[in-house]
């Protein structure tokens, strides 16, 4: 059961931490909901695409989680949740608990990261490619301005480089894990004015609202990881010695 009553219309910000049950024992459940009226692009398994959606939830699952049907369960937690209406779900193996949130001039961003596998995009094909596992970086941006399509689409690509420059300036030696999620939420257009006048056009790294969501997701991707490469960093001299 949910451990505290979630806001509607409640900033990511204030994104409540609830808990479910796997495998005979609790488990950390991030939940934001905004409410009506909100778009947003996202690659989730649960609510991906482009779309109205009311919440966003991501799910930490144990080590190793080897459930095949990823949607359904997410729509159960959905459910348990008191989550109604069509939402984003988000998996991961991560620490929830640990998110990391970042704002800069009214773009906000949570990031939950574990980086234990990961590696570079565009690495040299390895045969058969496993089943799915839950993402380890997943990136949940909102913004107070509405995009048009092309621009929500501009701005997982913006949120990716910002992830990316991060995990360089930290020394991770690659550009994510195979499995890293995005999901990015802005405003329906206004009521009356069609979405190509009343929407940003752009949302690339050098446009207003996109600048601020770089440096947001930079911010908060940093926070999330910098701990993470530190302690890999100590074991390695650890076993050394």
């Amino acid at each position: 059961m949910p451990s505290r009553t979630l806001l509607t219309g409640a900033s990511l910000a204030d994104a409540a931490l609830l808990t479910h049950t796997e495998q005979g024992r609790a488990w950390p459940l991030l939940v934001w909901a905004p409410g009506p009226g909100v778009r947003m692009v996202s690659s989730a398994v649960l609510g991906g695409g482009i779309g109205e959606r009311a919440w966003v939830l991501n799910a930490q699952v144990p080590p190793g989680y080897a459930r095949l049907d990823p949607v359904a369960h997410l729509r159960d937690l959905a459910v348990g949740a008191g989550l109604e209406g069509a939402g984003v779900g988000l998996m991961t193996a991560a620490s929830v608990t640990d998110r990391c949130h970042a704002v800069d001039g009214g773009a906000r961003a949570v990031v939950t990261a574990g980086i234990g596998v990961r590696g570079w995009a565009a690495a040299p094909e390895a045969g058969d490619v496993p089943v799915p596992r839950p993402g380890t970086i997943n990136i949940i941006v909102s913004l107070p301005v509405p995009l048009t399509d092309a621009a929500l689409v501009n701005a997982v690509a913006t949120a990716t480089e910002a992830k990316v420059q991060a995990l360089v300036e930290l020394g991770a030696d690659a550009s994510g894990t195979p499995t890293d999620a995005v999901c990015v939420a802005a405003p329906a257009a206004t009521a009356g004015n069609d979405t190509a006048s009343d929407a940003e056009p752009f949302a690339g790294p050098r446009s207003l609202w996109g600048g601020r969501l770089a440096r947001a997701v930079h911010t908060a991707t940093r926070a999330a990881c910098a701990g993470l490469i530190a302690a890999e960093g100590a074991d390695r001299i650890h076993r050394r010695s």
